[in-house]
């Protein structure tokens, strides 16, 4: 029996503790998410050094250090520079609907395998890099490896979780993605300063580390007891691996509606179909709205680009790339207490709170930036400050909310018979709208000027509305029962009753 620690009663009918096993499990899983957030970090690091910018992207070295006429908020513009950020999210977006396949078919641990090791493949690619073809057919492996593992590692953890604790132990998708981000900003500032300008071959291929915990750990990690009972009739080993992950005999109850549930899903043979239906149309509409919304806060202005930022207010090198530091590490530590506070105060609570942080900082930048920084000023020490302050803030909010909330309710609201199927439509569309800002940011920080803060700040206001009228709270509820949700909220009640079928 795993070794573990007792918890309190209430929240849900099942039984159980948070075992050893249980924890190294998520773990593992966890170094897919770790690896996304590092992939996010250290693209925006390299394209600010400038070894690495006169390498590959000359055109835009020269005109940083020679073009005293072109606007503050056009020296990084250039669809190049962009395809080598944005490249990995395509690819992750076409792998996506491939690893909800194998998913689907092998299980949560063959998605995270293939992702280790293309993420490997990757990473050796890039380090490796002579010319721009080699580092963007590298960011493609790597989005490869990011499209399986984010498919199957939120599924994973929320999964693998007890309802009372699935916000806790999902929001370490979330808490990994940001420690991988601040790794990669730690890494980046320590390689920025080696002479000789290969540093960046270190930050990019520090990757393969992480990489290789978990496609190594991923040949030793149990399937989920849901995935299990999905693919098999042997019900008496889901029995063992449920006895196992709750350090305890009695799993009766949690292991009837996970059985009740694989019925329902193997009588389903087209999941992307049957997801179009009426009955679940709410769940469908999340799995588009949460990624869709998660891209539009603004984040990965912040997550790409952030040193480029920084520069354009005026900033050096070091100065960028350690403001971008003590921005991650913001974002890690609201993460954290996202997790610590999220199964108490619901998640309802934690969007809105989140969302008008994050309004008001965006508005703060955007008027700042708009009356100090003009097309060839540069802003004074307070002012750049300020508007760091402002960041910082802006990634708290973000961290408290749509960070971890975004990935949390897409994994936890789909029932077994289209869940691979939802968070492979969750997935997909992250990667497209993050390929779309990622391609057209710089183009759109160019001719929006201080009017982007206030384009992705309408939005926020859009999407905490959209949570405040029509996102139901999710905490404590069983992942095989969550569809009562639904069933009892003022508005998707109308179109999920009792009474629809279809």
């Amino acid at each position: 029996m795993a070794v573990g620690f007792a918890i309190g009663n209430g929240g849900s009918q099942y039984n159980g503790r948070i075992t050893s096993y249980l924890v190294l499990s998520c773990l593992v899983a966890a170094m897919g998410a770790f690896i996304f957030g590092y992939d996010i970090g250290v693209s925006g690091g390299v394209t600010s050094m400038e070894p690495f910018l006169e390498k590959f992207f000359r055109r835009i070295y020269k005109r940083m250090k020679e073009d005293t006429k072109i606007s503050n908020y056009c020296k990084f513009d250039s669809q190049l520079l962009t395809l080598f950020t944005s490249s990995l999210y395509l690819a992750g977006l076409i792998a996506s609907f491939f690893a909800s396949l194998v998913t689907d078919a092998l299980g949560r641990k063959p998605s995270m395998l293939a992702g280790g090791v293309s993420f490997l493949v990757g990473a050796s690619l890039n380090g490796a890099a002579s010319n721009i073809y080699m580092l963007i057919i590298g960011r493609v492996l790597l989005g490869i490896g990011v499209g399986f593992t984010n498919q199957a590692v939120p599924l994973y953890l929320s999964e693998m979780s007890l309802p009372k604790y699935r916000g806790a132990i999902s929001n370490g998708f979330q808490f990994a993605l940001g420690i991988g981000f601040l790794s990669a900003n730690l890494i980046n500032y320590g390689t920025q300063k080696i002479r000789g300008g290969w540093g960046w071959r270190i930050s990019l291929v520090a990757v393969a580390i992480p990489a290789s915990i978990l496609t190594l750990g991923s040949l030793f990690l149990p399937d989920t007891p849901n995935s299990f009972i999905q693919r098999t009739h042997d019900h008496q080993k889901a029995t063992r691996i449920l006895q196992r992950i709750r350090g305890t005999t009695d799993v009766q109850t949690e292991l009837d509606d996970l059985i009740k549930a694989s019925h329902v899903s193997k009588s389903i043979k087209t999941p992307f179909t049957y997801i179009l239906t009426r009955n679940y149309r709410p769940q469908l509409v999340m799995a588009v709205a949460m990624p869709l919304f998660q891209i539009l806060t603004g984040i990965n202005v912040i997550g790409f680009y952030s040193p480029i930022l920084f520069r354009t207010l005026g900033l050096g090198e070091s100065a960028s790339l350690l403001s971008t530091l003590l921005t991650s590490v913001m974002g890690s530590t609201t993460t954290l207490v996202a997790i610590l506070v999220v199964d108490r105060v619901g998640r309802r609570f934690l969007f809105i709170i989140g969302g008008a942080i994050m309004f008001a900082c965006q508005m703060g930048v955007g008027v700042i930036m708009a009356a100090k920084l003009g097309d060839h000023k540069e802003l004074s020490k307070i002012d750049a400050y300020l508007v760091l302050a402002l960041v910082c803030s802006y990634v708290a909010g973000f961290g408290v909310s749509w960070g971890p909330l975004g990935w949390l309710i897409p994994s936890e609201i789909f029932p077994m018979e289209i869940r691979s199927a939802g968070q492979s439509i969750t997935v997909a569309v992250n990667f497209l709208c993050t390929f779309v800002v990622g391609q057209t940011f710089l183009a759109m920080l160019c001719h929006f000027k201080a009017g982007i803060f206030f384009f992705f700040g309408g939005w926020v206001a859009l999407m905490t509305l959209f949570v405040y009228l029509l996102l139901p709270e999710t905490k404590n509820i069983p992942i095989e029962q969550m569809d009562t949700i639904w069933r009892d909220h003022w508005f998707w009640s109308k179109i999920v009753g009792v009474d629809n079928k279809e």
